[in-house]
């Protein structure tokens, strides 16, 4: 098998028999397969099977009964489910016009380019299927943003939103992609300096069904170009620092108390590890949750390694002050190696903690596959 078409869908049953009987005509005699990426509420999955009972070209089904991530979540599924080496996505809702196909793929089948995208802006391109005020901002807004936060990276994309692409699946590293972004092209792209060849596309009309495009699109999309940029340290920065202001204020509550110092920074430790990992989970890496392993497993990590790390930072500020007389500024010892423990912190959650995973120990539901 060549390549693996990818069209996630949702709710898109009235388009199903066109887009796949259109597909088969384009590809011809190509070693193409269609894998339907499908978290419908609707028919689509019924209309999907009987379709491909009624045509040659190999279609095959990805129920997802819980979806996870969403339409980025959809297309990792595809990847990592592909026979091809080159894996195509396109929208289910026939915007993409299947007799694009042969030129997209010829053009990945013969040169060495690791991304093929389809770009509304070259001369022969088309974008007249944005069909309302909302998908023209974001389009434009996109690229326009994306271009100037990235120039090395999209120095060659004219169009780095687009949605119809082929890309060598050998050429990039599933780990590393974030399907919390509905925009996979411009993940791939940032992630990682790909060879990039593109192809006219047009952008058509929709067929039937329903624009899923809404203002959470836009809240979507912004996010995912500023953790892109500059990652989840700021997210991360924050709450620490609520954590390490909490981390002050018990210590200090308590030695006012009576308690030492020493009891007191152990005391602070623990309440604030278990503090900072509830709100991680729930306001920063939640939408890693899923691909991630299990909630304890994530809790024991997170945990151990802020024992780990409060522990050595305890010893620290006992050694600071006793072998350099800091007794009278305990408070801000603590603070500076607070700081320090930070950044060692965000590094072990983010390449530890809620790496990514596929398999038994990921929290992610399985898809129902047919």
């Amino acid at each position: 098998m060549d390549v693996t078409i990818i069209v996630p869908t949702f709710n898109e049953s009235l388009n199903v028999e066109e887009l796949v009987t259109r597909t088969e005509a384009a590809v011809g005699r190509r070693a193409v397969e269609i894998v339907f990426v499908d978290d419908s509420t609707d028919d689509t999955p019924r209309v999907i099977e009987q379709v491909a009972s009624r045509h040659s070209i190999p279609v095959r089904l990805i129920h997802r009964e819980v979806p996870v991530d969403g339409l980025g979540g959809a297309v990792l599924e595809g990847f990592r489910v592909a026979s091809g080496r080159w894996a195509v996505v396109m929208d289910g809702d026939l915007q993409h016009p299947p007799e694009m196909l042969p030129g997209l793929i010829d053009t990945a089948l013969a040169g060495d380019a690791e991304v093929v995208a389809g770009s509304r802006f070259l001369e022969g391109g088309s974008a007249e299927g944005l069909s309302d005020g909302l998908r023209v901002f974001l389009s434009h807004f996109g690229n326009g943003i994306t271009k100037l936060l990235f120039p090395r990276k999209l120095r060659n994309s004219t169009d780095p939103m687009s949605g119809f692409f082929a890309v060598r699946l050998d050429a990039i590293d599933l780990s590393v992609l974030k399907p919390r972004g509905f925009k996979i092209l411009l993940e791939i792209l940032c992630r990682k300096q790909m060879k990039l060849a593109e192809v006219p596309a047009i952008l058509a009309p929709r067929g039937g069904g329903e624009s899923k495009a809404d203002v959470k699109q836009v809240w979507r999309l912004t996010r995912q170009i500023v953790e892109l940029r500059i990652g989840r340290m700021p997210g991360f920065a924050l709450i620490g620092f609520i954590g390490g202001v909490a981390n002050l204020v018990i210590m200090w509550a308590l030695q006012k108390a009576g308690w030492t110092y020493l009891e007191a920074a152990i005391a602070a430790a623990v309440i604030t590890i278990v503090g900072n990992f509830i709100a991680q989970e729930h306001f920063l890496y939640h939408d890693l949750r899923a691909g991630a392993r299990k909630l304890w497993w994530r809790f024991g990590h997170s945990a151990g390694f802020n024992a780990i790390e409060s522990a050595v930072r305890t010893f620290v500020l006992w050694a600071a002050v006793e072998l350099l007389h800091l007794h009278n500024h305990t408070v801000l010892t603590q603070g500076v190696l607070l700081l320090i423990g930070f950044l060692l912190r965000y590094t072990y959650h983010e390449r530890v903690v809620y790496k990514q995973l596929v398999g038994e120990d990921s929290d992610e539901v399985q898809s129902t596959r047919a």
